[in-house]
């Protein structure tokens, strides 16, 4: 059984960019770091998390993107009569990119530059096993089995930000720093454990209902042409040290990309290191604006998380279906 205890420092490891310890296509290299939640660690934390049952789901409205960025198509949904029994009953008929709404980013989502000019994805996956129809090497379906099951913790850059007097735009390309995240941590009692999911609020689900579809128009066509902006948190070694060192198993934001957009160090995007280098999911566009609430109103910004991904042997990234309790 792998425990955290296995795992060694950032300093220690010999490849800062790549931690590959699971025999390749096994079940443990599709989890990546999921594969820590074991039983005995979901018991301890519902029982340490869980004690109003008050709860909010994390899910973004799927309809409110309706001009997504990089050449991705909105969500199309129709509602259809069975055939033989119009006027009884009803059926829907779903077209959707889970990159275009909430969605976790797997592992065959992006690759990593292996130094010989080639590139691979999380345990040394090729292209090839990716596009092969037989292959469910990384896929989602490993995450699906189980489901995702930890502790949340919400750093609340909006309210911070607020605070201080700071404009908040989510689609200014704010870079948010690991020493404001560990400020806010400190204000709300935040002590993080191993096994956390870190969410991040920093805005941009809240901006983008804010402003007109023009606007929005412009910003797909800013993504078409690489000069998108997107806020998020800053790329350091630090960040990845912090997120190693605390052993975190998934990231999650209201941003497009988690990380903030364009990044002034390629070097340290946590796109190559959590999802290629390390097997750490990453969540984009989730609805964080009622868990803000709540955690306000209970003055706790930790809480049991749980999401279900689609199960699909192949699938490359998926709705969260994700739920937060108290």
């Amino acid at each position: 059984m792998s425990t955290f205890a296995d795992l060694p420092k950032f300093d220690d490891l010999k490849d800062k960019k790549r931690y590959w310890p699971a025999k390749p296509g096994s079940r443990d290299e599709g989890l990546g770091m999921l594969r820590y939640l074991t039983a005995e660690h979901v018991a301890r934390v519902v029982k340490q998390e869980i004690k109003t049952g008050e709860r909010v789901c994390l899910n973004w409205d799927m309809t409110r993107l309706e001009a997504p960025g990089f050449n991705r198509f909105p969500t199309e949904h129709e509602i259809v009569p069975i055939p033989n029994y119009e006027g009884i009953a009803w059926d829907d008929i779903w077209r959707f990119n889970p990159q275009a709404c909430s969605q976790w980013d797997g592992f065959r989502h992006f690759s990593t530059d292996m130094g010989d000019g080639t590139r691979k994805w999380y345990g040394g996956t090729t292209s090839d096993e990716i596009t092969n129809d037989r292959s469910d090497r990384i896929a989602i379906s490993h995450w699906a089995q189980d489901g995702i099951a930890a502790r949340g913790v919400l750093i609340d850059y909006v309210s911070y930000a607020e605070k201080k007097g700071i404009e908040v735009n989510g689609m200014s390309g704010h870079p948010i720093t690991l020493e404001q995240c560990q400020e806010i941590a400190k204000e709300c009692g935040i002590e993080f454990q191993h096994g956390d999911i870190f969410f991040l609020r920093c805005g941009f689900t809240k901006t983008w209902e804010s402003i007109s579809m023009d606007q929005k128009k412009e910003y797909r066509a800013l993504t078409q042409a690489h000069k998108h902006r997107h806020s998020g948190l800053m790329q350091s070694e630090a960040v990845a040290r912090f997120m190693w060192d605390n052993h975190v198993v998934a990231v999650a934001g209201d941003g497009v990309s988690f990380e903030v957009r364009p990044t002034r160090d390629n070097e340290w995007s946590m796109h190559n290191y959590c999802l290629a280098g390390w097997g750490v999911p990453i969540g984009e566009m989730f609805d964080l604006e009622r868990l803000a609430q709540l955690c306000k109103k209970l003055n706790r910004w930790t809480f049991f998380v749980t999401s279900s991904p689609l199960n699909h042997p192949r699938a490359v990234s998926t709705p969260p279906n994700c739920m937060a309790l108290f």
